[in-house]
């Protein structure tokens, strides 16, 4: 009788634990989650930002070598900052990053074709500095998700006037 008591102890036990170290996982898997969501989120909007400079330079005709230097490395960072994110980000932030990239790609593109003189048609300075506007309401949405995907009220949805109209 002894026996099978300090077994079912054991057994209660053991449980316990294991459900202890499946708590913990879950916790540092959701760190693990957040701290590539802050890294990645930091590198796009750097990025963002850089080309906004990078590309004022360029309608200055003020553009540098070490402007471009900058460009170069918040880009390669924004692009270490994507790889991380893609081992452990949800779907659902992973297609927001995705989108990201492609749009950021797609500024960087068109703005080295103005800076060389032979920029896409369609595409002036004024265009392109619209379209990285744009991204910031795009940046909204993708920390919501972010936000979503760790537990965290998402936020206000960036389509709804906080302060009612006859307030």
């Amino acid at each position: 009788m002894l026996a099978r008591i300090q077994a079912e102890q054991f057994d209660r036990q053991q449980r316990a634990a294991d459900a202890q170290w499946v708590r913990e996982q879950r916790v540092a898997e959701v760190e693990k989650r957040r701290a590539c969501y802050v890294t990645a989120n930091s590198g796009y909007r750097r990025y963002r930002i850089e080309l906004m400079k990078y590309l004022w330079l360029v309608h200055k005709a003020e553009v540098t070598a070490q402007a471009r230097a900058d460009l170069e490395e918040t880009r390669l960072s924004m692009h270490t900052a994507f790889a991380e994110a893609q081992m452990v980000a949800s779907d659902a932030v992973l297609r927001e990053l995705d989108a990201m990239t492609v749009t950021l790609a797609g500024a960087y593109r068109r703005i080295l074709q103005l800076a060389d003189g032979n920029p896409y048609p369609g595409w002036s300075f004024e265009e392109i500095q619209t379209e990285l506007l744009q991204v910031g309401q795009r940046w909204k949405n993708m920390r919501g998700i972010m936000r979503a995907d760790l537990g965290v009220d998402p936020g206000i949805d960036p389509g709804v006037d906080p302060v009612p109209a006859d307030s």
